[in-house]
């Protein structure tokens, strides 16, 4: 009797469908055993992370706060994912664009500079997250090397740039040595929706850009020869589509959000530069793609869930003494799921008893 994973003669769409569910379901059930290896009662840790925030109103908003960033850089990730392109640097994107936004702010600072402060830092994070993106893309293109090794190198550049100017030239003097930028003026803040709360404008902006996605990816040529040359590489050759020219395109739309997302992080709920202003946005983000199957209003719902579970750590750490680095854990164990869940989309477990061996061996 031997248990093997057989080809599936045509894709599964109801797997397709059920997988994140199943991942999820898998998730919850090794968290509960991880969380009773710890001595804690697994029912009361699953309550603190995953019902406790959502009866709360600071903390659903606080969900919607750490949703925003997930959901930008997703969205361009997906678009990466569906041109069969592999963008895993979006954290150094996220950290660049942080970094160019945040040199409008330190420049302006103090000097009365008028409202179109904060637009400009919006445009240039967006465009430096784009340049950033493309030196990877632009070395598969032209090197072939591979874009998932540089992309993923540059996150420490980006990581390193940012500690020697908060460390160094953009420290501020008042700050007590602590390395951090001075706080930005109001012109160089994102507005806050409810007063008293952290709910920024920049969660709007996250709803524009996942309908943004949907047009596109729905609705126009481009979004078609994305699916096409990813799905179908031959076949969009044959069509003239040029899959250079995609990679190249993906990945600067992917570079861009992930910049735009690292400065409204930084003008918003930190309101200055400093390190560690990101928990791994830009990895945790990889997870939001694939669980929300890389098309934007499931990208929209897995994002809003990956940060329930990082307000739920939080609370658990204060409520139940549980470790904060338990949150990173169940990330990883659930991108672990979903990449094993997926395979049932392609391959589907076959059962071989004795009999059947020996048939297919005599023939």
């Amino acid at each position: 009797m031997q248990l093997v994973l057989e080809k599936r003669s045509e894709r599964s769409n109801a797997i397709a469908v059920i997988s994140p569910l199943i991942a999820i379901g898998l998730t919850i059930v090794t968290m509960s055993i991880l969380f009773a290896l710890l001595g804690k009662n697994p029912v009361t840790a699953l309550a603190v992370y995953f019902i406790d925030p959502l009866t709360d109103g600071y903390s659903l908003q606080e969900i919607a706060v750490k949703a925003t960033p997930l959901v930008m850089i997703a969205i361009g990730l997906s678009l990466c994912y569906l041109a069969n392109a592999w963008n895993i640097g979006a954290e150094g994107q996220f950290l660049i664009g942080a970094v160019a936004g945040s040199w409008i702010a330190v420049r302006t600072q103090g000097t009365d500079a008028g409202v179109w402060v904060l637009p400009a830092m919006l445009l240039l994070a967006a465009a430096a997250g784009a340049l950033y993106a493309l030196i990877p893309a632009l070395c598969r293109v032209k090197f072939g090397a591979s874009e998932i090794l540089t992309s993923l190198m540059l996150v420490y550049v980006a990581d390193l740039l940012l500690d020697y100017l908060v460390r160094g030239p953009w420290r501020d003097p008042h700050g007590y040595n602590f390395p951090t930028t001075a706080e930005f003026d109001p012109v160089a803040t994102v507005p806050v929706l409810i007063q008293g709360g952290r709910l920024h404008v920049g969660s709007i902006i996250a709803l524009l850009v996942v309908a943004a996605a949907a047009v596109l990816l729905g609705r126009t040529i481009k979004g078609f020869e994305i699916r096409v040359v990813g799905a179908a590489p031959r076949a969009a050759r044959f069509g003239g589509f040029n899959a250079n020219q995609l990679i190249l395109v993906t990945f600067a739309i992917s570079g861009a959000l992930a910049g735009l997302a690292g400065i409204i992080e930084v003008a918003g709920p930190v309101g200055h530069l400093q390190p560690g202003i990101s928990p791994g946005y830009g990895f945790t983000a990889i997870i939001v793609a694939f669980l929300g199957r890389l098309n934007p209003v499931g990208i929209l719902i897995a994002g809003l869930f990956l940060a329930l579970t990082f307000i739920g750590g939080e609370q658990a750490q204060i409520a139940m003494k549980i470790p904060l680095d338990v949150t990173k854990v169940f990330q990883g164990i659930l991108l672990f799921y979903v990449l094993a869940c997926d395979s049932l989309i392609l391959y589907r477990f076959r059962l071989i008893l004795p009999t059947q061996k020996v048939a297919r061996g005599t023939r």
